[in-house]
């Protein structure tokens, strides 16, 4: 489940709107929809994590560019291990053109490699009328701008069963303190209040990244972030201690801490939206609504919808997000090619193919929301092109994988630790900051 962070399988049908690529502001005939083939009898090849269905329907928007610039294209799935596999790769001789990288500490992991272009002033000027500066932000190292993010994640939304919330006479509320409370009226309303995911590190990380964001606000969860601020720091305790009120109400938390240890994220899903339902909500990203329908025939917006994820003490309601970048090796055989189908990926046209497809949020403002097929998926969307700059890239992607991303060390057992024992979070916290030290060299 490594490839948790922008996995989302919506399954939407949509009218395809013809978006004029003008927006862009380019008379590149790739981004301008000139149709003359300008690329013809050239391959660009290119790697990522996708697989399945997500591979299936980059495939169409890889389709779309070889119809738009004669182009062929030839996609290599990586696995989780992005970075290996790529590195491998290039060592050989064989580097790929553009590679889709999942998590910021990556792609910072390859530009201080020295292996990629840096964005063509096409690219940067479609980067700069299309996102928002978070997403610049996020797509550069050191100033320079090398990643174009063309999927993006929702990670602040909760999850919920309508007909259990409505048997419970409870509406989806607005601060995390009236969540709780909701929660506790569906647990005596004879369901458990959540399921939580606790087998899987990377969704206890998610849970306090939103209290953390919506509670210490966003300087602070950049500092922390960039392990510029300790985890010891008081705020890290507080939102420890706001997690903690969950984790240790046996109301709350379906089967309790024990159960909650021994679930997956899939599973997670199941207790909400399966057939046994045991809980009324659960936490995640957007990709919680493709295993709702596709595992357990849920229709979304129906008898699965969601909430954003509640204010906390005050604070502003968090987004947090994960997403896919582009970025051009400069050891491809036809990385100039690759450039080309990176602009391409910056434009609302390149979006519109996936939205049509289903599984997919674009940050591109310049999407027209109607691309996408459902209610829900297009609130999810509005949502996160909303949030502007306000929008957080994920925390533990952004850390060294040491501390933010690997199973059984690091961030994910200290908080499976904490899901087990949730009653001292200063000690929580300095285990944190021991960790993370190691892991970031500081």
């Amino acid at each position: 489940m490594m490839r948790r962070r922008t996995t989302l399988l919506t399954g939407c049908t949509a009218l395809v709107l013809a978006i004029g690529a003008t927006a862009c502001g380019s008379s590149d005939p790739v981004s301008a929809g000139g149709g003359d083939k300008a690329l013809s009898g050239q391959t660009v090849s290119v790697a990522g994590v996708w697989s399945g269905s997500e591979q299936e329907n980059f495939q169409k928007v890889l389709d779309a560019f070889t119809e738009k610039t004669g182009a062929k294209t030839q996609f290599v799935s990586t696995g989780d291990n992005v970075s290996t596999v790529v590195g491998s790769k290039i060592e050989g001789g064989n580097a790929p053109d553009l590679v889709m990288v999942p998590q910021v500490g990556v792609l910072q992991q390859f530009a201080k490699e020295g292996w990629l272009q840096p964005l063509s002033k096409t690219a940067q000027e479609s980067v700069g009328a299309n996102y928002a500066q978070a997403w610049k932000t996020y797509g550069s190292v050191d100033g320079t701008l090398y990643g174009l993010y063309f999927k993006a994640a929702h990670k602040s939304t909760v999850w919920y069963s309508p007909d259990a919330l409505a048997q419970a006479g409870v509406e989806p509320p607005k601060t995390y303190e009236e969540m709780l409370e909701a929660g506790r009226t569906v647990s005596d309303s004879g369901l458990a209040a959540f399921s939580v995911a606790g087998q899987d590190g990377w969704t206890l990380t998610d849970w306090f990244e939103n209290i953390y964001l919506s509670q210490a606000g966003p300087e602070k969860y950049d500092a922390l972030a960039a392990h510029e601020l300790k985890w010891t720091d008081a705020t890290v305790v507080e939102a420890l201690t706001t997690l903690g009120e969950l984790f240790k109400d046996k109301q709350l938390v379906a089967g309790g801490q024990k159960q909650a240890l021994n679930t997956d994220f899939p599973g997670s899903v199941e207790k909400v939206f399966g057939p046994k339902p045991e809980a009324g909500m659960v936490y995640e990203g957007d990709f919680v609504a493709g295993v709702a329908k596709d595992q357990f025939g849920r229709t979304i917006g129906e008898d699965a919808n969601f909430f954003p994820f509640p204010a906390v003490d005050g604070g502003t309601a968090p987004v947090v997000s994960g997403g896919d970048a582009a970025v051009v090796l400069k050891d491809g055989k036809n990385a100039e090619a690759g450039m080309k189908l990176l602009e391409y990926l910056a434009t609302p046209e390149a979006a519109a193919v996936w939205a049509e497809a289903g599984g997919f949020l674009s940050p591109n403002k310049k999407l027209d929301l109607a691309s996408y097929g459902d209610d829900v998926t297009r609130a999810t969307a509005e949502s996160l092109v909303g949030a502007g700059d306000s929008v957080r890239f994920d925390m533990s992607d952004q850390a060294p994988a040491a501390f933010g991303g690997t199973k059984g060390a690091g961030e994910w057992k200290i908080l499976q630790d904490f899901l087990r024992d949730p009653s001292d979070p200063k000690g929580t916290a300095a285990e944190l900051e021991k960790a993370a030290a190691k892991a970031y060299g500081n």
